[in-house]
């Protein structure tokens, strides 16, 4: 508990903390006051205040600055919407291009609106059944499985409907904006680098603001209401559940296009990426914007609320583990401190966006280096800030360094994937290399490179783990999660821009602008796939750390429910089968994504094929494709296809939970979190090598575009689209999606 000070400037502290919710001040009169009962709103418990201690006949008080920080948490939240409102404004009052450029940014906005509506009117579906069965089985407890009383207001199912609102409308406000910054940052790399890198990197500045701002003021409000850090678990549930249909459905739906283009286009026919001749280039270009921003931004705005439920249900391990009281009422500092870091970051963030420069003609590393500068500086805030946050709140200055490590984790873990898929390092040199004796060596160097890249972050996972761990046991390491995403609003800002770039790229291109357009915007893009690297294994990183806080929490809970913890023993056959399943499920769910993926291009090369073979001088340039034709089947390939991995992820836990029973849930988890952990970087690492060797060889090197090596490359980026933009960034959704349907579905496993 947090000491006080009276009048005389000595410190007393209270054994629990004051159950007068509604108060922001609390005014201590005598030090002779007679233990009080309370009830704590959302715990159904009552603790003692005992005397404060204070001297004979002095008077004092101190501040509460829990709900003052609930505030600015709030406060924050708002900024971050402000800031992304500005940015719009910013981009939008700047030059959209000639009548032709506009033209072609209208095809692709129409596109990308069209596909996100039929994905949220079907996945309205999946919420609105979802949401009655958390009302009927864990709200109103039909079969008497959850304990205490029933409030009789559906909680878990009003805060997973609004979960799953804000992942939606996170994914939506950065796709809106992608779709309009493409056509202005091909103007402006008319202009040159450093123009066209701000337009681009201000889309995906909304984008992170957005998500941090949203998730932000979601759960703070959520948590506020109901008091209940199990109640908001449902605010996770409904993020993670929209997060994965989106990320997986946009996936399959660019990879689609994508394959289909680059088979039939650049290797059979011989012209350009993003040629107008080729039918499925306006597919390929909506594709950027419903996977890689849509599909990112819920698949982020996830990962970055999950690490705050993770945090919040894990508080009274904290308090054990530091060795302070258990954490009575719901705004004590060791639930309220994921939330005041978030807020940290959202300001140290939006100070990194203004630290993005570059010059013209930077190379690769100058460019790398411009957003490393904002990244880092970001970083340093926030630890400056939690710092002082801890001290003033006299907390136990362990956890600032819980935060440092989650930090320095994420940057090692990256560094380590910008180093295995930039080209300027040796790794997809190689790539490039290899690329001279065919597409076979391309793909065997680039699963070998995949595999070899989950060394660093598995290893830094397991270090940062430990010492969080060893600081503030599970707590600590949910904690270290929220530090590493602490400055989401930044790295995902640094991500979410390539996707843009790429569009830009594809505009210029169709447009027939001068060949230097097309170099900058390659530039950016090549920076783009690195940067994203990093941002996947970021999230990655992230998502083991929240994914086994999530299933320390479902331990906890099985424990406050039967009064004893469940061991996940090895030598229990039920953990066992458990395990087993649990480390199926990835290698499972990579399979149906890649083959939806495979069965959905399938569609679009023969779609391609036909259109050069039928349509009369499209080849010349004569006539124009049928692109609505390619943009409806990737539309309806990514629909029929998303289902099934979908339903997986949520149907595996419940299915081995009711059946098997909850040790056997927990080594499921243990299995999925370990083999996806693993699987999910060495996909996201494979597919950045073999796209980055392609634009190295583009660029220059081994023949340079057109010749044979330039053919092998492609294979292999063509092979590596699904991995790093489909079944891979999917998998660190998967792990956490399952851990907390157990986290929620728990008391009907017992």
């Amino acid at each position: 508990m947090r000491p006080f000070s009276n009048i005389s400037g000595k410190k007393t502290r209270a054994v629990v903390s004051v159950a007068c919710t509604n108060a922001t001040r609390l005014y201590i009169t005598s030090h002779n006051l007679d233990p009080i009962q309370f009830r704590m709103i959302g715990f159904r418990q009552k603790f003692a205040l005992e005397p404060s201690g204070l001297p004979n006949g002095a008077e004092g008080f101190f501040w509460r600055l829990d709900l003052e920080i609930l505030y600015l948490a709030i406060a924050a939240g708002a900024v971050a919407l402000v800031f992304a409102a500005l940015l719009t404004m910013r981009i939008l009052n700047s030059d959209p291009g000639s009548e032709q450029v506009q033209a072609i940014g209208k095809a692709i906005q129409e596109g990308a609106l069209a596909f996100l509506s039929r994905e949220y009117r079907l996945l309205a579906i999946f919420v609105i059944a979802m949401t009655i069965v958390l009302a009927v089985f864990i709200d109103f407890d039909v079969l008497d499985k959850v304990p205490g009383e029933s409030e009789g207001v559906p909680e878990t199912a009003i805060a997973y409907i609004v979960g799953a609102i804000g992942s939606a409308l996170a994914g939506f406000i950065g796709m809106t904006i992608a779709v309009r910054a493409n056509t202005r940052t091909t103007v402006q790399a008319q202009r040159g680098l450093n123009p066209a890198l701000r337009i681009a990197f201000n889309s995906g500045s909304v984008m992170g603001v957005s998500v941090v701002g949203i998730g932000l003021i979601g759960i703070t409000v959520m948590y506020w209401i109901f008091q209940d850090a199990n109640v908001i678990a449902g605010f996770g549930f409904g993020a993670s559940s929209i997060a994965l249909f989106a990320r997986v459905g946009g996936g399959i739906y660019t990879k689609a296009a994508d394959v289909g283009a680059d088979l039939v286009g650049k290797i059979e026919q011989g012209i350009p990426e993003d040629d107008p001749r080729n039918p499925a280039t306006v597919a390929d270009n909506v594709g950027d914007n419903v996977g890689d921003v849509a599909g990112m931004g819920a698949d982020l705005f996830e990962s970055y609320v999950g690490s705050i439920i993770a945090t919040i249900a894990l508080a009274a391990v904290g308090a054990g583990a530091l060795g302070v009281g258990a954490p009575a009422d719901f705004d004590d500092d060791l639930f309220i401190l994921p939330i005041l870091i978030a807020t940290i970051g959202i300001f140290a963030s939006i100070i990194g966006t203004f630290m993005v420069r570059t010059g013209e003609g930077a190379n690769m590393g100058r460019l790398l280096w411009s957003l490393r500068t904002g990244i880092f500086g970001a970083g340093i805030l926030v630890l400056i800030g939690t710092a002082i946050s801890i001290t003033m709140l006299d907390m136990d200055f362990k956890l600032f360094w819980i935060v440092v490590i989650g930090l320095v984790a994420g940057q090692i873990i990256g560094t380590a994937s910008e180093v295995f898929t930039s080209y300027e390092y040796r790794f997809t040199k190689n790539i490039a290399v290899q690329a001279e004796t065919g597409p076979a060596t391309v793909i065997i160097g680039g699963l070998g490179l995949g595999m070899l890249s989950t060394i660093v972050p598995a290893i830094v996972v397991v270090v940062a783990m430990w010492f969080a761990n060893d600081l503030a046991s599970t707590y600590g390491v949910a904690l270290a999660a929220v530090g590493m995403l602490s400055t989401l609003g930044i790295t995902l800002a640094t991500d979410a821009y390539g996707p843009v770039a790429d569009n830009a790229g594809g505009i210029a291109e169709q447009a027939g602008l001068p060949p230097e357009v097309r170099e900058r915007t390659d530039a950016l893009d090549s920076l783009g796939n690195t940067t994203a690297a990093t941002g996947k294994g970021f999230a990655i990183g992230s998502a083991v750390l929240t994914a086994l806080a999530l299933m320390a929490a479902y331990s906890a809970v099985t424990e406050t429910i039967t009064g004893a913890p469940i061991a996940f023993d090895l030598t229990d056959v039920d953990v066992l089968m458990g395990l087993f399943i649990g480390s199926l499920t990835p290698f499972l769910f990579g399979a149906l994504t890649m083959e939806a993926v495979g069965r959905a291009a399938m569609e679009m090369v023969n779609e391609v094929r036909r259109q050069f073979r039928e349509i009369d001088g499209l080849l010349e340039g004569t006539a124009d494709a049928d692109y609505a034709r390619a943009v409806d089947i990737s539309t309806n390939g990514a629909m029929k296809e998303m289902v099934v991995p979908g339903l997986l992820a949520v149907a595996a836990p419940i299915i081995v939970g009711a059946i098997l029973g909850a040790e056997a849930l927990g080594g499921l988890l243990i299995g999925s979190i370990a083999t996806g952990f693993l699987l999910a970087v060495m996909m996201a690492n494979a597919g950045g090598a073999w796209d980055n060797a392609k634009k190295y060889i583009e660029a220059g090197a081994h023949g340079g575009k057109g010749s044979d090596p330039h053919a092998a490359a492609v294979v292999g980026d063509t092979v590596g689209d699904p991995f790093k933009d489909t079944s891979g960034p999917a998998l660190n959704i998967l792990i956490k999606l399952m851990s907390i349907v157990a986290l929620v579905f728990a008391p009907l496993f017992l």
